[in-house]
């Protein structure tokens, strides 16, 4: 398959950089602004502020935001300060927009994440929380692939060169005992980068044999005939590994606490609702997608990929840095620097506060 313009672009934009911008697996690079949510009478405004900007994307691993839209958990925590709300496609754009101060506070993958601490020198943001685990599938043509091994020679798209889904599905090769040129794409197995929107298209072309990536893009192509190969939660330990942080600038932390603890309640609770209504939580979800998009997703698709996405207010940092590993062994990411990349007290100061177990940042957190 040639090289699509956005690639070629992806490509010119690496070869430039001394580090590799790893982007989240998004669909494109766009931001919408979806408004700010109703205030209620008589609520005071939390460290004098007019507002908090928050940023998520159009996707389900996104839920918690989602859900935290729809249902109204932010403003309710946020008093007479509005929350505003972005959507992104991809994280570079985010992470831009945080760095800009376009936003506040943001729902993000890990690869974008661990980039844009590194690249600003562990000085434009730090990770606060975890949102979601989960929700990345190997999906194949089950006429071409019949097994795991059957998997060498053909061709499986990731979402972009660099991105969360495009190391792990690298690094697993690696441990297949397969060679393949991480930039290229090419050897033992073709890897072909595909903007998560076109892939079910590309799959019904035949273009791509099959695709790891995440949801709702696996059970798309389930929905076209696809068969799910491979869970990446079975290669974890516990089956989780993160695939949704939340992120803040570090002087908007700084600057106002209060506010980051109100939307950190705020995502505690909407991961409590969520688990223990996961039906009424996987409509709210469907609604603000369609709110935010113009198009809900149907029930084919939405339920497989809803059941596989667990909401967890843990960000896991054994597995990010794990996967910082595997983009270092795979010669996409010079070996980076994480000290201090989370900062997890006042989640810790939420979860107790709500009766819950406390987290840890597997070293990398604040001292």
């Amino acid at each position: 398959m040639p090289a699509t313009p956005a690639l070629r672009r992806t490509l010119a934009v690496i070869a430039a950089l001394p580090l590799l911008t790893l982007a989240a697996c998004g669909y494109g690079s766009d931001s919408k602004d979806t408004g700010t949510a109703k205030v209620a009478a008589g609520a005071k405004k939390i460290d004098g502020l007019d507002s908090v900007k928050i940023g998520y994307f159009g996707n389900l691993t996104h839920g918690t935001a989602l859900v935290g839209v729809n249902k109204g958990f932010f403003q309710k925590e946020l008093g007479a300060t509005k929350a505003s709300y972005a959507t992104f496609n991809a994280g570079p754009s985010e992470i831009e927009a945080l760095n800009s101060k376009s936003i506040d506070i943001g729902w993000i993958g890990p690869s974008p994440s661990i980039n844009g601490y590194v690249k600003s020198g562990g000085k434009s943001l730090k990770i606060i929380g975890g949102s979601a685990s989960g929700g990345v599938k190997l999906v194949v043509n089950p006429d071409k692939i019949k097994s795991l091994k059957d998997v060498k020679g053909k061709k499986i798209a990731t979402p972009q060169l660099g991105n969360t889904q495009d190391v792990a599905f690298l690094n697993w090769i690696a441990e297949q005992g397969w060679k393949v040129d991480a930039q290229s794409g090419k050897g033992d197995v073709t890897v072909v980068r595909t903007d998560n929107k076109i892939t079910p298209d590309a799959y019904k072309a035949g273009s791509i044999d099959g695709a790891w990536v995440p949801e709702p893009t696996a059970s798309k192509l389930v929905a076209e005939g696809g068969k799910v190969l491979l869970d990446e939660s079975s290669l974890w330990p516990d089956k989780k590994f993160v695939i949704t942080n939340i992120i803040v600038r570090q002087d908007f932390l700084k600057e106002h606490p209060k506010a980051v603890e109100a939307v950190l309640k705020a995502s505690v609770e909407a991961n409590k609702w969520i688990n223990a209504n996961p039906d009424a939580a996987k409509a709210a979800a469907n609604k603000q997608l369609e709110a935010d998009s113009g198009k809900a997703l149907k029930p084919a698709v939405l339920d497989p990929a809803w059941k596989s996405i667990q909401f967890t207010n843990d960000p896991l940092a054994a597995t990010l840095n794990t996967e910082a590993e595997h983009a270092v062994k795979a010669g996409l990411l010079k070996k980076p620097d994480l000290n201090g990349i989370y900062d997890l007290t006042i989640l810790n100061k939420v979860l107790k506060a709500d009766g819950e177990s406390t987290v840890d940042a597997a070293g990398l957190g604040t001292s």
